[in-house]
């Protein structure tokens, strides 16, 4: 059975976050993605605009960790009807302090292309204190 094409483009932006390629990964988003990021932290809040999102979050998690953070995917799941939810362990060291923890994102897709992006953690506070 093939992958449903809604998680093949979750698939292949996760390569593309990992591999550093926000032009890739700029493609496979509307112009008006958002993605919401929970917590109290600096990078936590609602980032609006493919170019906030990509310049401003995923920038800014890079440079926070030194670029240590990785991200393995581990699963992709889809409705069929637009939403799919991954997830994935996340890694990171800064400033002394590492995290290692599962996560989740449950993304939007609409015209084949992702416009929204809704994050979860398996532990808010341990990620409000890394991020911190």
């Amino acid at each position: 059975m093939s992958e449903h094409p809604d998680s093949a483009l979750v698939r292949r932006g996760y390569a593309a976050f990992s591999a550093g390629d926000m032009e890739t990964l700029a493609g496979l988003m509307t112009a008006d993605c958002v993605h919401h990021v929970p917590g109290s932290h600096p990078l936590s809040g609602h980032f609006k605009g493919r170019d906030n999102v990509l310049g401003t979050y995923y920038a800014g998690m890079a440079e926070q960790t030194d670029g240590t953070m990785t991200v393995d995917l581990e699963r992709v799941m889809a409705d069929g009807r637009g939403h799919v939810i991954s997830v994935h362990r996340i890694r990171a060291q800064r400033q002394g302090r590492t995290i290692d923890e599962n996560g989740a994102l449950f993304f939007t897709i609409v015209g084949g292309k992702i416009s929204d992006i809704d994050e979860c953690v398996a532990d808010i506070d341990a990620s409000d204190a890394f991020w911190s």
